[in-house]
C-alpha cells in the first residue's frame, strides 16, 4: 500500500482491514496484525495495570499506559504519552475539524467519529448483541443494550428510586425533577434538558436533514423519521393490536385504534366538555361552537327536503 493511499483514508474513514474475533476494522495491515494479538493475550491477561486495572498484551504496552507523558498540551496542560495523540486532543481548543463526511459535508475532529458518523447514511450496524439478535452502530450502545439482559442497573435517582443502565440518563432523568435545561439554541433562545433534542431543534433553523432514505431520495431531520417512512416502502406493520390483530405501522396510530377497544376520550372539548378519541376530532368539534353555520359546513345535509343554511 503506497503511503498516500495510507494517508488517503484518514479523510475517506476507509478501514478494510478487518478483524475475524470482534469485528473491529482498521486502516492498515500492521495495526490489525498489532490488534490480534490482544485476542491471543486475552486468556492470561498478563499484563494488568496496578492502578486501574486495565490488562495490556505487551509489557510496552502497559509502560506506555501508566509511564511518561512527555507531550504537553499548551492550551490546558494535559500531557499524553504520543505525539498522535496531543495532536488530536489540540483539536479540541483549535476547533479544527480535518475529517469531512463526503455524503452531507459535516465534518469532525477525529476520524472514528466520522466512521460512526457515516454509518447514519449507509444503516451499517456492525454490532450484535448475541442474545437477542439485535444490531447497533456503536459498540457502546450494545455494551449498554446487554444491561437489558442481564439486568444491570447502577445508577439509581435519589429522588424517585427509578435506576438506570447508564449514568448519562439519570443525569438527563434528574433534570425532570430540578426543571433545568442547561442547552439554548443561540438561534431563538429555546432551552432543552438534553443536548440530542438540541441538536434535532437546530435543524429545524439550518434546514439540515442527514437521514435520507435510499429507496426514494426523501430526507429526514431525525433518525426515527426515517425508520417510520421506511415502512412504507417494506410495508412492515410492527405494532399490533392484541384485541383484534390489527397492525399499524407507526405507534401513535395503534395507541389511537386501541381507543375504539378501551372507549377513551383523553382529548376533552373546553366550552361544552365533551370528550374525543382523536385530537384531531376534537379539532373538528371546536368549529361548531363558532357558530351553527360552521356545523353546516363540516356534515352531509341530514333531511334533503329542506334546504342547509
Amino acid at each position: 500500500i503506497s503511503h498516500l493511499e495510507r494517508h488517503r483514508r484518514v479523510h475517506t474513514g476507509e478501514r478494510p482491514y478487518r478483524c475475524g474475533e470482534c469485528g473491529k476494522s482498521f486502516a492498515v495491515s500492521s495495526t490489525l496484525l498489532a490488534h490480534r494479538r490482544t485476542h491471543a493475550a486475552q486468556p492470561g491477561r498478563p499484563h494488568a495495570c496496578p492502578e486501574c486495572g486495565k490488562c495490556f498484551s505487551t509489557p510496552a504496552s502497559l509502560e506506555r499506559h501508566g509511564g511518561d507523558k512527555p507531550y504537553k498540551c499548551p492550551d490546558c496542560g494535559k500531557g499524553f504519552g504520543h505525539s498522535s495523540a496531543l495532536v488530536t486532543h489540540r483539536r479540541i481548543h483549535t476547533g479544527e475539524k480535518p475529517y469531512q463526511c463526503a455524503d452531507c459535508g459535516k465534518s469532525f475532529n477525529v476520524v472514528s467519529n466520522l466512521v460512526r458518523h457515516r454509518r447514519s447514511h449507509t444503516g451499517e450496524k456492525p454490532y450484535k448483541c448475541p442474545d437477542c439478535g439485535r444490531c447497533f452502530n456503536r459498540s457502546s450502545s450494545l455494551m449498554t443494550h446487554r444491561k437489558v439482559h442481564t439486568g444491570e442497573r447502577r445508577y439509581k435517582c435519589l429522588e424517585c428510586g427509578k435506576s438506570f443502565t447508564r449514568s448519562s440518563t439519570l443525569t438527563a432523568h434528574q433534570r425532570t425533577h430540578t426543571g433545568e435545561k442547561p442547552y439554548p439554541c443561540r438561534e431563538c433562545g429555546k432551552h432543552f434538558s438534553k443536548r440530542s433534542n438540541l441538536v434535532k431543534h437546530q435543524r429545524q433553523h439550518t434546514g439540515e436533514r442527514p437521514y435520507r432514505c435510499l429507496d426514494c431520495g426523501k430526507s429526514f431531520i431525525q433518525s426515527s423519521d426515517l425508520k417510520v417512512h421506511q415502512r412504507t416502502h417494506t410495508g412492515e406493520k410492527p405494532y399490533r393490536c392484541l384485541e383484534c390483530g390489527k397492525r399499524f405501522g407507526v405507534r401513535s396510530k395503534l395507541i389511537q385504534h386501541q381507543r375504539v377497544h378501551t372507549g377513551e376520550k383523553p382529548y376533552t372539548c373546553g366550552k361544552c366538555g365533551k370528550s374525543f378519541g382523536q385530537s384531531s376530532h376534537l379539532s373538528v368539534h371546536q368549529k361548531t361552537h363558532g357558530g351553527e353555520k360552521s356545523l353546516v359546513r363540516l356534515l352531509p345535509c341530514l333531511n334533503p327536503s329542506k334546504r342547509c343554511r
